[in-house]
């Protein structure tokens, strides 16, 4: 998979996100399986103005947009499956809000991955796998949203956690971990200790919202990422390593050898963790907003 070409944006941070990411909306979705787009189209019209609840993706945006300003410029675009005409309870939904979110591609039906590089995005969030399949091998971070009913954040600073193997970095070690077992992949990673671990689909954005960070002072700072990873010593080496090598600050790890991540990622208080591994994203969904990363070994 091909690392995203970051082009000249200066420190602009972009995300799209589609509607069911950004709102609820798993009562039209179910009119829409169980009686059709017509049904649909009825049902989102004569609730126009009826304001949808927030979705899995919501406080991230929120928290996010609260930061743009020149300085930092923070742009969130919508990526929606719905015609403009259903998507006007969206929009109506984003104004109650006070969302401050005015670019929009609505697709009537059709995929809407294409327009993740148009919009030159640096993370795509969406409920929608095969979407978010398509952005991933395009190289662009992207995940699929879990069902979550927490929410246990951080009351004001914006939080995000990442899994490591298959996300922020490649999934070159997850391979020798599922093909030969643990004591190859701890010999590996003890030999490779000094040896940078290649990009996984997050290190962009990782490095983009780095940037964002780093025009804030770094007490007090407005933004706070982790790295929870099933990892332990001694192959901790080798991500801390990798990290100095790219120049990428991150705040907290944790290196659980093992254990359950969804306790840990409740108290870290996360806005959002990405993972590849859909029993990891179980665990975490039920403490806190997560999207599922369907790329690397685990996900073929």
């Amino acid at each position: 998979m091909a690392e995203k070409q970051i082009t000249n944006k200066n420190t602009k941070l972009v995300i799209a996100i589609s509607s069911r990411a950004l709102f609820n909306l798993d009562e039209s979705h179910q009119i829409y399986k169980d009686q059709g787009v017509e049904a649909y189209a009825k049902h989102q019209q004569e609730n126009e103005d009826v304001v949808l609840n927030p979705g899995v993706g919501f406080t991230l945006v929120k928290k996010l947009l609260a930061l743009n300003s020149e300085k930092t410029p923070i742009d969130v675009i919508l990526l929606s499956r719905n015609s403009a005409d259903t998507g006007l309870r969206i929009f109506n939904s984003i104004e109650h809000y006070d969302l401050n979110i005015s670019r929009a591609a609505f697709t009537r039906g059709e995929s809407t991955h294409p327009f993740v590089g148009a919009f030159e995005a640096d993370l795509f969030l969406s409920s929608n796998y095969h979407d978010v399949q398509k952005a991933l091998e395009s190289g662009f971070a992207a995940a699929s949203i879990v069902e979550s009913k927490s929410d246990n954040v951080h009351p004001s600073q914006l939080r995000i956690a990442f899994d490591g193997d298959a996300v922020i970095f490649s999934d070159e070690s997850e391979r020798i971990f599922q093909e030969q077992g643990l004591e190859a992949f701890e010999e590996n990673e003890k030999q490779s200790a000094n040896i940078e671990l290649k990009a996984g689909p997050f290190k962009s954005f990782l490095a983009s919202l780095q940037k964002i960070q780093s025009t804030f002072p770094e007490e007090n700072n407005p933004i706070r990422t982790a790295l929870v990873t099933a990892r332990s010593a001694p192959s901790h080496k080798r991500v801390i390593h990798t990290m100095r090598q790219w120049g990428i600050r991150i705040d907290e790890a944790f290196f659980l050898g093992g254990l359950e991540k969804g306790v840990f990622l409740r108290e870290f208080g996360a806005d959002i963790f990405f993972d590849d591994q859909h029993q990891h994203c179980r665990s975490a969904s039920q403490y806190v907003s997560t999207g599922h990363v369907p790329t690397g070994l685990k996900n073929q």
